[in-house]
């Protein structure tokens, strides 16, 4: 018998590369891979596969040589690992086309495609089709709770993936989601963003065009119906039947929702195709943006053949993701939650869904301004009225930011307050937090352990009380 084909991954802590690792395991490859500043919840699930990741980019790790290394879009020309890859007879592939070619090419693929709520839409998605029994696999850029993973080989015919725009690799620019060749496709929104490849929101409208292409005519696009820039992009061309959705009645919506009586936070919502009540879900999540993210994995499911009775009961069971708003702990009647909000947009929504759901209590938002664009200064205008909702915020502005925070905290005026050092921020913020807080961390990263810090500072403030 042959020994399985060995795959170096470069970069396999990325929540993409991750899975992808986990789904080559379950495939029957031999796993390595390597990469720095290892944080959990990949660090974990890595672990728990057996795949223990070299720290760094040496050369030293293609040898002896796998029979193909997989580039994370991470990896860049000068480090020694890639020099030495190129310089090698190697086989090389970017993430998702090593995805494309090995596992996606007999599987009807869904896509979950925006901006924002990719990560909550395609795990919603992904129960559905699990709940219906269908043994979905996917590849999700978080760790939905009712799966307690990010990534799975699956034995049935669908596969639910989280369609990023990002560039695929250091040598191919285009977005990632042009290689997966989906039949069913979502479009939640579409913003600027990622600004250190993009100039323009054209440039990103135009990649999303490219997505559209190359869905099949008997195939289905699930949109946001009140998103401009979205029916722009469709208006560029489209060969694919379109089901339109919005969280309120809209022209060209087939599917909406509203808010039961007594449920602002959106937690119990009735569900409406074409204007006619198909039934109501109650479920853990909050927020209307979760709302419409409901609608559009209905819909998408829907197209797999899953009817909207099971999809409703499937939302009810639904138990959440990791790092979206998630309660980290309670101390003293203080609430630590976790978001990976960082685009002015999602911490906008973030912050209205738990203002919902927290009434008149204080709201102590902190963020680490991590993404590419942030470190850019791209949203420095638009990042305090995003902010606005909170009754304090605090912004990590670490020496090698790149632009000065001061407008923003001018801004916000004697709400605002800025930390270099996390944990000097987590003191500061044990000391300013009460009973009754809602203590909201948000950054894409894992922001130097401040959700510990700040739990293990309360707990001792407590003591001390």
């Amino acid at each position: 018998m042959n020994p399985p084909m060995h795959v170096h991954i470069l970069g396999i802590c990325g929540t993409f590369m991750g899975g992808v690792a986990a789904i080559a395991r379950a495939a029957g490859f031999r796993v390595t891979g390597s990469d720095r500043n290892v944080y959990p919840p990949m660090s974990t699930q890595l672990e728990a596969l057996g795949i223990s990741p070299t720290e760094g980019f040496d050369a030293a790790q293609l040898a002896p040589a796998p029979d193909v290394v997989v580039v994370g879009n991470v990896m860049t020309r000068g480090q020694p690992v890639v020099e030495a890859l190129l310089e090698s007879t190697l086989p090389y592939v970017s993430g998702p086309e090593w995805l494309a070619r090995e596992v996606l090419t007999d599987r009807w693929v869904l896509a979950v495609a925006g901006t924002h709520g990719k990560t909550t839409t395609a795990s919603l998605l992904a129960w559905i089709l699990e709940h219906a029994g269908l043994d979905p696999g996917f590849l999700i850029g978080g760790v939905p709770a009712n799966f307690g993973l990010s990534a799975r080989l699956g034995s049935g015919p669908y596969f639910v993936i989280e369609a990023d725009e990002y560039d695929t690799a250091f040598f191919d620019k285009r977005a990632k989601f042009v290689h997966y060749r989906p039949r069913t496709v979502v479009l939640n929104n579409l913003e600027y963003d990622h600004a250190d490849i993009y100039p323009d929101v054209g440039a990103i409208q135009r990649q999303f065009h490219h997505l559209v292409r190359i869905v099949p005519g008997s195939g289905r696009i699930v949109w946001n119906a009140a998103d401009a820039l979205l029916r722009e992009t469709l208006a560029m061309g489209c060969w694919t039947p379109l089901e339109g959705f919005a969280r309120a009645v809209h022209g060209d919506a087939l599917w909406t929702a509203q808010p039961l009586p007594g449920a602002a936070d959106f937690s119990r919502f009735e569900v409406l195709e074409g204007g006619q009540p198909l039934g109501a879900v109650e479920w853990s999540l909050i927020g209307a943006h979760n709302m419409e993210n409901a609608l559009a994995a209905i819909a998408a499911a829907r197209h797999a053949g899953v009817e909207v009775p099971r999809a409703l009961a499937a939302l009810g069971a639904f138990k959440g993701i990791a790092r979206r708003l998630q309660l980290r702990g309670e101390v003293n009647g203080i609430r630590v939650y976790d978001d990976f909000a960082h685009h002015p947009t999602a911490i906008a929504t973030t912050i209205d869904g738990l203002r919902r759901r927290a009434g008149a209590a204080r709201i102590l938002a902190v963020l680490e301004p991590r993404s590419h664009t942030m470190r850019m200064g791209v949203h420095e205008h638009t990042l305090a009225p995003a902010l606005a909702g909170a009754d304090e915020v605090w912004l990590y502005t670490p020496a090698d930011l790149g632009w000065d925070t001061a407008t923003v905290l001018h801004a916000l005026g004697g709400r605002g307050h800025g930390s270099s050092d996390i944990g000097g921020l987590a003191r500061e913020l044990a000391r300013a937090a009460r009973p009754g807080d809602q203590v909201l961390i948000m950054s894409n990263g894992g922001f130097g352990g401040l959700h510990g810090k700040l739990l293990a500072e309360l707990e001792k403030a407590g003591q001390r009380a």
